[in-house]
């Protein structure tokens, strides 16, 4: 196999995973702000899903900035 083939390949199957991991972090997080605000209106404590859901959102978060790093070369060090 011809090795830009190859990286093309790699990139795209990295791509695929990586998103379908943001989006199931980003899907809990929501899914947990929901369970905290229904809590919230039955008086009942929402701190655990609350913290669940901010922690979700902040995984997501670090990764969107991880990508950024990652592209912008002037934040890399690296100018090519």
């Amino acid at each position: 196999m011809n090795e830009k083939v190859k990286a093309f390949i790699d990139v795209a199957v990295a791509t695929f995973l990586a998103s379908s991991v943001l989006v199931l972090f980003y899907g809990l997080g929501v899914r947990f702000i929901a369970d905290a605000t229904a809590r919230s209106e039955r008086g009942e404590s929402a701190g655990l899903p609350r913290a669940a859901a901010w922690t979700c959102f902040a995984v997501v978060g670090a990764a969107v900035l991880f990508g950024i790093y990652l592209i912008v070369p002037a934040l890399g060090g690296k100018s090519h």
